[in-house]
Order: structure tokens, then sequence, then C-alpha cells
């Protein structure tokens, strides 16, 4: 039974079979300048932390302008606190301000501390601050609770200190810095000093059973300049990791991105062989050239739009909802459906091509999704169809041939432990809540693989760069689109390798370019495209038809789908 490759022309009997080239396609590859790659690392790595600088001396900025009072402090909202024992404490109030910090920076603070109190009932009050030390040798053997943290919706945690003993008023006692005792609410202000401070509320007679409604209040003159510095080295970081990601990005003159649009011939040695290449990636058949020659069973391509809109980026993650909603359902029903084929591979080592197709068709699915709105590239203005099955034309393609028969033995183990190397890598490039997820709670994160395609992470940096450019500049810059296909095309790897859709192993390597590598290992490299040297002329009855050049493994593969 004969098979034939999408897009190629069927082998007929007139067609002699000539022997197998060395190289069924050479893609033109740049030589990359060892200082562009060096520079967008280092764009890269400094887009960090001047991003995080410009957001939090943003949400500083914000805070000062927006909850400040009229006489300069900063309002945290009304909180209720209640105990049934003696006293109410917030120990070590000030994080900075204890013996191992330095005078000048407590003095540099200049800050002031107002809390108020509200009792629930007509009884007297008593707020004071004082030494830590004191503080706790007051309240030795007295019942009372601490406050440790507020949880996110502003309910008090506390930790009881058990005791019988019976505190003496406070108002008696000489211990304290500030203090405001009466009925009603009370107000007591601090500057920060050096040294450890706690804050004590408790009933004036210094019974137990303590109801009260606080308020507190920060006041610092270095928060308005802490805020403004923090915007502006973020700016100068922020700035500078651009530029280098754009000049590393810049293509070097004479740098060719596609193939030619005129076939050039190699000399194997054996037969004359054009080089493969689509003239336009629309019209391109990513599988008229095995994609699977580079070793690695699994082919992730993409071609960019040649008028790629400037904006619309901005809104393909609102338009890509729909799709978002269908991967939702979609990825639990990956993760039952490869257990399910991990069982039969144990009794029959062989993937059901069924659940097989099903899974791939998953993958496909999220590959143009991601491509079209998210951490994919947003390199296609082109709407996803609804659908995983090949679509051609189609400007994202994946496929992963379907496997022979695979190892028992990998199945226990591939998925948890022998991809863990992997999964940091991935966890680094899409965000570190899926490295988590997996390693943390031993779990096979599929729901969270699906998450993490649409945020964070190193590509979810690079694709944002890659958007204002080109909402700035109209281009999409080639390395950088180099760059990200590289890294989806690692997570895909390691996806197809988890999932058990291969026993081959993941390379460490990143793959760059919107094609597949096709050098294969231990032969030699072909000619430049600048100069390729004159062939011989190709022996008797072998076939110089492009479309006769193919694997055995990918024509199976075709044959069976």
């Amino acid at each position: 039974m004969s098979s034939t490759i999408p897009g190629s022309s069927p082998r007929t009997n007139s067609q002699p079979r000539g022997p197998n080239p060395t190289h069924a396609a050479h893609r033109p590859t740049r030589t990359q300048d060892p200082s562009h790659v060096i520079a967008l690392i280092l764009g890269c790595l400094l887009l960090v932390p001047g991003v995080s600088l410009l957001f939090g001396g943003g949400g500083l900025a914000a805070v000062y302008g927006v909850s400040r009072a009229s006489d300069g402090y900063i309002q945290t909202s009304p909180t209720k606190l209640n105990t049934t024992t003696a006293a109410l404490t917030v120990e070590d109030l000030v994080v900075i301000n204890d013996v191992k910090s330095p005078p000048w920076l407590v003095d540099a603070l200049n800050a002031d501390i107002r809390l108020t109190v509200t009792p629930a009932t007509n009884r007297p009050v008593f707020a004071g601050i004082g030494p830590a030390a004191d503080v706790n040798a007051y309240l030795a053997g007295t019942a009372h609770e601490q406050i440790v943290r507020l949880s996110d919706g502003g309910t008090p945690a506390t930790s009881t200190s058990p005791g019988t003993a019976t505190a003496p008023p406070p108002t008696e006692q000489g211990i304290w810095t500030a203090q405001a005792t009466g009925v009603g609410a009370q107000e007591l202000a601090w500057t920060v000093t050096d040294g450890s401070a706690a804050v004590v509320v408790m009933n004036a007679d210094g019974s137990p059973g303590v109801a009260v409604t606080a308020t507190a209040g920060l006041r610092a003159a270095i928060v308005l300049p802490l805020a403004l510095s923090l915007l502006g080295i973020g700016l100068l970081i922020t700035a500078g990791a651009v530029a280098l990601i754009i000049w590393a990005s810049r293509r070097r003159r004479g740098a060719q991105d596609t193939a030619p649009t005129s076939p050039t011939v190699y000399d194997t040695g054996q037969a004359k062989v054009p080089a493969a290449g689509p003239a336009h990636p629309f019209t391109a058949n990513p599988f008229a050239a095995d994609p699977f020659t580079a070793g690695y069973p699994v082919a992730l391509t993409a071609h960019l739009d040649p008028q790629l809109s400037r904006w619309q980026w901005l809104v393909k993650w609102f338009l890509a909802i729909p799709h978002l909603l269908v991967l939702a359902v979609l990825w639990p029903v990956f993760g039952v459906l490869t257990v399910v084929a991990g069982i039969a591979i144990l009794f029959t080592r062989t993937y059901p091509r069924g659940l097989f197709d099903i899974n791939l068709g998953i993958l496909r699915y999220s590959w143009r999704v991601s491509y079209y709105a998210t951490n994919g590239g947003i390199g296609t203005d082109r709407y996803p169809p609804f659908t995983g099955g090949p679509v051609p034309g189609y400007p994202a393609t994946l496929d992963i041939a379907y496997p022979g028969r695979l190892s028992r033995g990998l199945v226990l183990v591939k998925w948890w432990l022998l991809a863990i190397p992997h999964y940091l890598i991935v966890g680094l490039l899409i965000g570190s809540s899926w490295s988590q997820a997996t390693l943390g709670d031993r779990q096979f994160g599929f729901d969270s693989i699906a998450g993490n395609l649409t945020s964070g992470g190193i590509l979810g940096i690079l694709v944002l760069v890659a958007g204002v450019m080109l909402l700035v500049t109209g281009a999409y810059p080639p390395a950088l689109f180099a760059l990200i296909i590289g890294g989806n095309r690692w997570i895909y790897r390691v996806i197809a390798y988890a999932a058990l859709m291969t026993d081959q192993y993941p390379p460490f390597r990143l793959d760059q370019g919107g094609s597949e590598p096709v050098h294969q290992p231990g032969q030699p490299t072909p000619p430049t495209l600048s100069t390729p040297p004159t062939s011989p002329t190709p022996p008797s009855g072998t076939s110089t038809n492009p479309s006769d050049v193919r694997t055995p493994e990918l024509a199976s593969h075709r044959a069976g789908s």
C-alpha cells in the first residue's frame, strides 16, 4: 500500500527510487553574533527587576496619594479586635527597628506611628507602646493574645500565650514610651526609635475581655522620595533592558530569515536536491520536507503573518476567551486519557491510536491558540479554528510521530522522575507555579500546564516586549520571534514526553526559529546558500523530484492516520 506526504506528488511506478540524499532539506541559517546573544540574555534578565521596581514604585506612590489623610498619615481600614484574655499585643511593631538596624537608617525613616482604639463598651481602655522586653516581663504568666499577621481580608491571626496570673493595671507601670487611656476613642502617637517595641491594648484595670476597633497610621517623610526613586531606577533599568533587546534583535545586514523563493540545489554526491523552504508561509506544507529529520518525533513550526497588526495583540486575549474556555475542559480530558494510555502501555506496550490522536489534537489546538493570543508568540492575526485536526495553511502547526512499541518501565518513572530537570526549565519559561504544582504536590499538572501556557515566565516577558516593539515600530523582531518559538518548542517536547507519547528523552537544546532543524547528527553540513557547489550529473535512475524526499517514519505515520 503506497502512501504519500500531504502536498507532495504521489509516487508512481514510473518514478525510479533513487538513493536517499544526505539532506532532505536545509533551513538557511544566520551566523548569530555572540554579542547579540549575550545582549538579549542580559536584556531579559534586567527586564525582570526593572519592571518589578516600576510596579513597586508605582504601587507605593499610589498608596501614598490615595490612602494618605490630610495630616500626612497613611491609614489602614478599621479592624475589630476581640479577646477573652487580659491583653492584645503586637510585638516587633516595626520590622526594621531592631538592634541590628543602624541608627542612621532609623533616623532617615523619620516615621511616626499613630494608633486609634475605640472600645466596644463604655469601659476605660488602655493603649501603650513600650520596649518589647519590658512588655513581655509585664505580661509574663498572664494569658494574652499576640496578633501575628492580618489576612487578605483584614482579619487578624492571633497566637495565645497561656497563663493564670492577673496583670496589674497597665497605667501603674512605668515602662511605656507612649500611652493613652480613657473612655471612648483613644489616640496614641509614637515616633519610631531604635530598638524593638511592642504595642499593648488592654482594659484600663487589667481585667480580661478586651473588645475594640483599631486603626493604624504611618507617616514617613521617606515614602514619597522612596516611591520616586524606585520609579526612576526601574525606568532606567527597563529602558536599558529594552534597548539591549532591541539591539540584539536587529537583523544583521544581509541576513535571511526565510528560505529563498527560488530553489537552491545542493550537491549530495548522489543527486541534486533542491533546498526545501516555502515561498510563502501560508501555502507551505510543513511536511513537504520531513520535520522529524532533526531526530526528535515532535515537530512544531510557526510563521509570522506578513502584515501583522500593530495593536490587535492587545485584545487577542479577549478574543480568545471562547478558545480558553474550551481548553479548560479539554486539558482535564487530556490528563485522564494519558492515565488510560499509560495503563494500556503497561499491558500492551502500545499507545492506543485513538487516544493518541485525541491528545495530539488537544496539543495542536493549544498551540494554535497560544500562538495567536498568548505566550506562543502573538505571531498571527488569523483566528484559530475550533478544531484539533490539521488545518492546511494555518501558520502554526504541531505534529507528533506515532510511536511504535513503548517501554513499560518508563511509563512508571519518566513523567515524574526523569522529566524533573526539564520541569525546572519549563517552570522558568512559563512561570514557577507550574513547576511547584508538579514537583511540590507530586502531581502531573496538566491543568497547571494549560493555565501557564497563557501567563507568566520568561516567555511572557519576551512576548510582551515583542508586542510593545510591534506596537511602536510596526515590525516583529525576527531574533525575538526565533527565541520565543524555540522556547515553545522545548515546552511541547517536554509535554509529549511526560504525556507518554514518546520514549525519546527531550534534548537539552533550544532549537530556535519557526521551522524545525533538519540537520542529522553525524552527517556533513550542507554548503551555505551563498556558494552552492557545482554538483555532478545525478546517476541514472535517481529521482530529482523534491517531493520524493521523505523518511519512512513519517510516511508510515501519515499512512496510519
